[in-house]
């Protein structure tokens, strides 16, 4: 495991790493780490995050509180990352992937529906979601294999086989801790009371399988095969000074969704590389939809938010092609091929490595960095 900077004392995301034949919950401070079971066994006894997640706001600021004056007091006692193999930190419940980005939202219809209102008609009514394979969640740095699939083939008759426009996706995943009960929504002001951080998510993308499937009901083996998260799970207490008002909209929320009043967006700065060549640099502070009215839309007809949800932000993408957070953005549906170097993309190919990294406002000032989530393919299995 390579260690970034940015894992200050004001950050320690929580993770959960394979160390000497065991695995157990840790916390990162920069390239150490805390073993949690030395701060409340019973909690972390199974050597995962979700006793964690499920306990509440007050645990997790009582948790937060020891592990800080633990790693002030004796940093002797503290792992090394190096020896350690990040592992999926918590069991993912359910997976719902949004599409909060009006700029990403405007892209992918004019790319796909040239000639029609690029914005489907309800899309600044409702932060528009879909049920995703929470099976195929999958940590930082696991292969992703290209997937198979059915789409039109050059020639024209329908084939199965592997996508040749296979994409990535910048998002950033928020991670549910206290569950909600059913029928009992959750308003725009409660979020922080059952969100317990957030990770990066790369939502992996087979195109011309999502294109020709994608009618009329929406994405499937496009989408399903993998989705990769970030090893660590920054808590919202790291983030108190990365909170920014909502952006202005042109049409009012309803009432469930009405944020005005609350500092919903997040001053996130995204990196993303392929092949270790900047590409991207999408800006998270420019999401039409917040982390706050995703979670309430996602329970507003009465469905639970559980602990282990994973509430997908969409794909980011700024107003500036530089700011684009998708190869279907950036090479404009295969048209405008990218450069790498002394090679070009129009999409991901066997061997490319894609890295999205992240930044925000620490809470005593400078810059904390997020863990990021990183993913290489590998060729399909026929």
């Amino acid at each position: 495991m390579t260690a970034p900077n940015g894992f200050s004392i004001d950050h320690l995301p929580y993770g959960a790493v394979r160390f000497k034949g065991r695995q157990i919950a840790v916390a990162r401070y920069l390239d150490r780490l805390l073993d949690l079971s030395t701060i409340d066994s019973e909690l972390f006894t199974a050597g995962t995050l979700d006793n964690l997640l499920a306990a509440g706001r007050d645990t997790w600021r009582q948790v937060r509180t020891a592990v800080t004056d633990a790693i002030r007091t004796d940093q002797a006692a503290l792992l090394p990352l190096a020896d350690a193999t990040a592992v999926l930190p918590y069991t993912v419940a359910d997976y719902v992937d949004f599409y909060a980005s009006e700029q990403h939202a405007t892209n992918a219809g004019a790319i796909f529906r040239a000639g029609s209102d690029p914005l489907p008609a309800n899309w600044k009514r409702l932060p528009i979601g879909y049920h995703a394979r929470a099976g195929t969640v999958v940590v930082s740095d696991t292969p992703i294999r290209r997937p198979c699939g059915q789409f039109p083939s050059p020639a024209g008759p329908v084939e199965y086989g592997p996508t040749g426009k296979l994409d990535f996706e910048a998002e950033v995943g928020f991670v549910v801790g206290a569950a909600s009960r059913p029928g009992i929504p959750i308003p725009v002001e409660d979020f922080a009371e059952h969100v317990f951080g957030l990770t990066l998510l790369n939502d992996w993308s087979a195109r011309d399988i999502q294109g020709f499937e994608t009618v009329p009901l929406g994405p499937h083996q496009g989408k399903s095969f993998a989705t990769s998260v970030a090893a660590w799970i920054t808590p919202l207490d790291a983030l108190e000074r990365a909170w920014r008002p909502p952006p202005a909209r042109d049409i009012d929320p309803p009432r469930h969704l009405d944020d005005r009043d609350l500092p919903g967006g997040l001053d996130l700065e995204l990196t993303v590389t392929i092949n270790g060549t900047v590409v991207s640099r999408p800006p998270f502070d420019t999401m039409y939809w917040t982390p706050a009215q995703m979670l309430a839309q996602l329970t507003a007809n009465g469905a639970p938010a559980r602990t282990g949800d994973l509430l997908g932000s969409g794909t980011i993408s700024g107003p500036d092609g530089y700011q684009f957070g998708s190869l279907l953005e950036l090479a404009w549906g295969g048209t405008r091929p990218i450069r790498l170097g002394a090679e070009t993309r129009s999409w991901l190919e066997d061997g490319d490595e894609v890295v999205i990294t992240a930044a925000a406002p620490g809470n005593t000032g400078g810059w904390i960095e997020l863990g990021e989530v990183r993913g290489r393919i590998v060729p399909a299995c026929r």
